[in-house]
Formats: structure tokens, sequence, C-alpha cells
């Protein structure tokens, strides 16, 4: 063969964006999906690009109304810049593509990929299958194929991180569609999970939480009641591991041995987010929640008489079937008596497929609304009164990044106390980098911040802070590109040791 007839040398550099919608494990799933990809020769696209990267993958989810309009609206934007850009490739996976299936192909024809929450270690391979074949690939699991924890990950923090206890959920929650899509509970072994944080925090993580889509219904997969109260205590014996958090609960499996397991182990840090959904007994009936108020308020004064400091929050529904105003009275009731640090306030959103959908006593949407305002100024009003009792404290911050939007002009930084409450902080001379902890004292509060104006009162560099500095130094020196090789077919090999509200509907 001549010169002339080989074909020119292509460049195979491929970048790629991942957006996520949804819950905290649909966070962490991103992480997976930006470790296969990273893993198969792609480069992520710079921060801020918007859809000008080869690949774009959507990490949906479909607990909301919106959630369909979003992602084709989203879609939509993106065929003209496919159009103009040949090879450019979008994938959508998450539990939207769970529930849609060929209907998202149908209505957006031009997305080459579609997978679900079950099979997301097919990335790669369906991406060079579409390439190759030239047409959408769509393939939808039932069951896991493979937990999580063998897949890849591209952490998006250096000091913290996401650990997966276990997927799926058991519950049979009337407005939920997340079983559905997310499969039974099934549970990893506790071994491999505390193997996991182990490995993490040799790398330098101080902070992970324990993710589960009923975190602490851990261990009905493997018949034991107490493993989830046992497992904090064996996180406390890990050296190194600083802080331990875990989402969400359900009040259901919250029992007496997890409150003090919370408040024996130091590490396990004194906060807790609860979903409570309703105070209404009659209306947590109809969502087949297996507690009433009652039995909910009285978790958390438990939890208080063990652990005084303990910020509590939780998730709220407005406007759930057949909700009357005597019912929406009790769950202000409640919200006044749980006296939450913050609620995570949402109005009813109707999803096909749930049995809350067909119910008859649907809201009007100003009724609604109505409530929805007068539950959000009467929660404001309480967290900003919890947090003025913060007022004069001393703190340990774990200093984070990017979380405080201002900090450039106000010169500042961000951290969040043991509690998870977010403190904007003086700026010290000396160097702080997030994951180092700071002693600071509280001078000021808002409903959702703290303020510490006065001087830094200590700054403790920490391995947490080298691994941010570690991370920051390889991202600067790694190379523009990298050439794409072809990924392996099947599930991934396992790494040297194993590694991993949910959805605001536990």
């Amino acid at each position: 063969m001549s010169s002339s007839d080989r074909s020119p040398a292509v460049d195979l550099t491929r970048t790629y964006e991942v957006r996520t919608y949804g819950c905290q494990m649909n966070v962490h799933d991103s992480e997976r999906l930006s470790g296969l990809l990273e893993d198969a020769g792609y480069v992520r696209a710079p921060d801020g690009s918007d859809g000008d990267a080869d690949v774009v993958v959507f990490n949906t989810c479909a607990v909301r109304e919106n959630a369909d309009n979003r992602l084709y609206g989203n879609l939509g934007r993106l065929a003209p810049m496919k159009t103009k850009r040949p090879g450019m490739q979008i994938a959508v996976g998450g539990c939207l593509a769970q529930k849609d299936r060929d209907t998202i192909v149908k209505k957006a024809p031009w997305v080459d990929v579609v997978f679900g929450t079950h099979n997301i270690g097919k990335l790669p391979v369906l991406l060079e299958r579409a390439r190759v074949q030239e047409e959408a690939q769509v393939e939808i699991a039932e069951s896991l194929e493979a937990f999580p924890s063998t897949l890849p990950t591209r952490r998006e923090s250096a000091y913290a991180a996401w650990v997966s206890i276990s997927v799926g959920c058991n519950n049979t929650c009337t407005f939920c569609i997340v079983p559905a899509l997310r499969g039974k509970e099934k549970d990893r072994r506790t071994g491999d999970i505390l193997a996991e944080i182990e490995a993490l925090v040799g790398e330098g993580v101080s902070e992970i939480t324990l993710l589960g889509q009923n975190v602490n219904a851990y261990g009905s997969d493997i018949g034991d009641r107490e493993a989830f109260s046992k497992l904090l205590r064996a996180c406390g014996k890990i050296e190194g591991l600083e802080r331990v958090r875990f989402t969400s609960p359900h009040p259901r499996d919250f029992t007496d041995d997890v409150i003090a397991a919370m408040a024996e182990t130091p590490n396990v840090m004194p906060q807790l987010h609860m979903p409570m959904q309703s105070g209404s007994d009659t209306v947590l009936k109809a969502m087949r929640r297996s507690y009433r108020q009652e039995r909910y308020l009285g978790i958390i004064d438990k939890v208080r008489a063990a652990i005084p400091h303990a910020a509590i929050t939780t998730d709220i529904i407005v406007g759930f079937p057949g909700e009357t105003e005597e019912d929406f009275d009790q769950t202000l009731h409640a919200v006044r008596e749980a006296r939450f640090a913050q609620a995570f306030t949402f109005q009813y959103s109707k999803r096909p497929g749930t049995p809350a959908a067909t119910m008859e006593g649907q809201i009007p949407k100003e009724v609604v609304q109505a409530r929805y305002e007068r539950l959000v100024a009467l929660q404001e009003e309480i967290s900003w009164d919890e947090n003025k009792k913060q007022v004069g404290r001393t703190l340990e911050l774990m200093v984070a990044e990017g979380e405080g939007r201002k900090d450039g002009a106000t010169h500042r930084l961000s951290g969040r106390a043991a509690d998870n409450r977010l403190v904007h902080f003086t700026k010290p001379d000396t160097e702080v980098r997030p994951g180092d902890v700071v002693t600071v004292e509280i001078t000021y509060a808002a409903p959702h911040h703290l303020l510490a104006e006065g001087a830094v009162l200590d700054v403790r560099r920490t391995r947490a802070g080298d691994a941010w500095d570690k991370r920051n130094a390889a991202e600067a020196v790694k190379p523009a590109g990298v050439m794409l090789g072809l990924p392996k077919i099947g599930a991934p090999e396992p790494l040297p040791v194993a590694t991993g509200s949910g959805c605001g509907c536990d």
C-alpha cells in the first residue's frame, strides 16, 4: 500500500462532561461515570464548557415532575451543537433513563446512548458501539450487574468522599418512583465498606458520608438489625477518619442502638438528616409511611437527649393528595416542635407510575403554593433562631472548596462545622487549604449560614489538605490530552481494594 492510500493519523483525544441531577446517590454515580470515562482515555472538559465536549452525559433524576421537561430542554439545546460537530456523542443515564427507556431516543433521536441505574459500568462500551455501528444504543438492565464499588471513580473532592453501603429500597411510599427504578435493597459486605473507607483515608480523605436510599435499613439484606450501628462504631476505629456522616435514614428503622452509636462514636458527627415528609398522621398513612408524628418527634427527642448540640434537618412534601388544612396545620405543628436547623421543602409532584398519581383529592396548584410559602416562612424563622444560638460558640471547621460564592469579594473562606452548618470566616494570614481544620468564634447568624468575622483562633494543617495540594499539582501538570484507547469489554476489573437519598424520598 502506498503512503497515499493510508488514512491520515487522527487525534483521538476526546473530552467529556457529566451533568448530574437529583440525589447524592446520583452525585456518587456520576463520580463513577467520570472514572469510567477517564479509565477509557477520555479527558474531562474544562469547567463551564456548557456542552462543548465530545461526550456529554446526563445522569438524570425522576423524582420531580419537571425532570422530563428539563432533560428534553437540555437535549434540544445540544442538538444544533451536535450537528455542527461530527463525532460528538450524547448519553442519558440515571433514574429517568431507567423509567423512559426507548422514549428518550424517540423524542430526541440525536441521543447516542441510553443506559440505566443498574449498568453504569457499560457506558464506555456503549459509546464505542454507538460510534462504530452509527446508531443509538439503548441498554437497560433490570437488576444490578455489579455493585458500583467495583468501578473506577473520579472523586469531586480530595478530602471528602461518598461511600455507598447499599443500593435500592424496600419501601413502598406512594409518592416515590425510586424503588421501581433502583430495585430492592442490596447491602454491601461490611468488610468491603470498611476496606474502601480505609483506602480512602490512605489517600488523604478525612470525611466520609455513608450513602443508601434508606441508609439505616442496612443489614436487612444480611439479616442483622443492628448492622448499621455496628458499622458506625467500626468507622470510629479507623485511624485518620475525622468525620463520618450518613444520609438518608428512615424513621421506621431509626433504633436506639443507632442513637447510642452516634453519641458514643467521636467521629460520627452531631448531625441528622431524617425526612419527615408530613406531620399529619392521615397523610403519612396515605403516603404509606410506617410511622406517625409522635414516633418521629420521639426520635428527635432521643437524639437531642443523647447529642444536645445535634443539628437536625428534614424533607417535607406540601400538598400531597387529600391533604386538608387541618393536615397542613399538623405539619406546621411538627415543624415548630422539631425545631429543624433546615428543612428541604417540596411541593407535591405527581409522578406517573406511583399510586399517589391517581389518588383522589389532588390539591390545586394555588393552594399548594400558598401552603408552601407559609411553611418556608415558618422554617426560615426557626432556622434563623437556631443559628442565633451558635453566636459566641467556638467551632472547629473543615475548610471547604466552592461553598462560599462571595468568598473572593469578601476576603473570606468557608467551612463546615461538625454539625454541617456552613460558616464563612475571615481568611487568615496563614495558608489554609480545603481539608484543613480551623477554629473560629461565631459572631453573626443568618438563616442559612454563620459568620466568624474575627481572627481565626487556630489552623491545623491536615493530611486531607495535603491531598488537596497533591491533586491540584497533578491537575496542573496533566497533559492536554490522552489518546483514546478502546474500552475493555465487560465489567471493569476490580480495584486492589473495593471502592464504593438519598433522593429526598426516604
